[in-house]
């Protein structure tokens, strides 16, 4: 069957698809590549899943309305040409898609990958015997409200009147639980690449144990990248630290920022608090690497009014302490912390 014969609304067009946990970076913009062969439309959601719409796909790949073919040529090209092993879910929307992905893990498909289609004609029934957790959107405590009045499958909350869904849920919460749980979701995929990166990192001459000298390593990285990050107009969302021991070992954490921020006492704040939660005691450090992830446009971050005085009066001297740097060099100014270790 063609496209033009298929009829309309009868051919699901949104895949997901969702790579091997922890796969590296490097693995995963390699995976997204080859998606992006297949179709324009690709949204990344890092740091191992991505959307694709395939309406357009379809076409250009010749193959009519089979859209399981599409999702076994990508399995196929990542398997051989990144060694990842994808599950993949297609189905007539967003959050159908998602749960179909998640059901490829199950005993419907056999691990560790494989492609799951659900028709749009089929996407309610096939939803209705799911349990209610398996709803985009349903987290444990909604799941666990909805079970306290009798609804452990989605068909259950699907047939519940809209009102006594929103009054259990909330407005907008119960409205949209209700809609996906009926296969409506008017979500379109947006176009979204990966978030750029970008990092800094020291080694030390000799093993080093936490203490002035590392502090001031690490100090002396949250300037170097916040200097890079402004210079280039971008602020992160999360920080990553990552440490190395003496042999094999690495230990590395994430954490979220408030709000995207390139500022030094931001980025200081958190790197501290990473290095912290990493209670090394006698561990043997051999290097430090931070890692500024999912960068946004510095020009769309909203900023916040503050009666902070002495954090704006930081913030004008960064700005000054920038214009010299730029001028002079970078090593000619800096925190008194780390240029006394050094």
């Amino acid at each position: 069957m063609t496209i033009d014969q298929a009829p309309k609304g009868r051919i699901p067009t949104v895949m997901h698809m969702r790579c091997p946990d922890r796969l590296p970076e490097e693995l995963y913009r390699l995976v997204l590549e080859q998606l992006a062969e297949l179709s324009p439309v690709v949204q990344a959601l890092p740091p191992t899943a991505a959307l694709a719409e395939l309406k357009g796909a379809l076409c250009y790949h010749g193959v009519g309305a089979d859209v399981d073919r599409l999702g076994q040529m990508l399995r196929v090209r990542t398997l051989t040409r990144c060694g990842a092993d994808l599950r993949i879910g297609i189905g007539p929307t967003i959050s159908v898609a998602a749960i179909s992905v998640a059901a490829t893990a199950s005993a419907q498909v056999p691990e560790p990958g494989g492609v799951l289609v659900v028709a749009p004609d089929r996407a309610a029934e096939w939803l209705a015997g799911l349990p209610v957790e398996a709803l985009h959107g349903i987290g444990p405590r909604q799941a666990g409200l909805l079970h306290d009045y009798g609804i452990h499958t989605v068909g259950l909350l699907a047939a519940v009147p809209a009102q006594t869904v929103q009054r259990l849920l909330g407005g907008r919460a119960g409205r949209l639980a209700r809609d996906r749980a009926r296969g409506a979701d008017p979500r379109p995929v947006v176009p979204r690449s990966l978030p750029a990166s970008a990092s800094v990192s020291c080694s030390f001459a000799r093993h080093a144990l936490d203490g002035p000298d590392v502090r001031s390593a690490l100090l002396r990285l949250v300037v170097e990248l916040g200097r890079m990050l402004r210079r280039r107009g971008q602020s992160p969302q999360a920080l990553t630290l990552t440490l190395s021991f003496a042999g094999t070992g690495r230990w590395s954490k994430t954490h979220r920022l408030p709000e995207p921020s390139a500022h030094e006492d931001d980025l200081r704040a958190a790197a501290y608090r990473l290095m912290d939660a990493a209670g090394l005691q006698r561990g043997r450090l051999t290097a430090l690497s931070l890692r500024a992830e999912e960068l946004c446009d510095a020009g769309t971050v909203a900023q916040q009014i503050t009666l902070d005085h002495a954090r704006e009066a930081r913030l004008v001297a960064e700005a000054a302490v920038d214009r010299v740097r730029d001028k002079f060099g970078a090593d000619v100014i800096g925190p008194a912390a780390y240029r006394a270790a050094s």
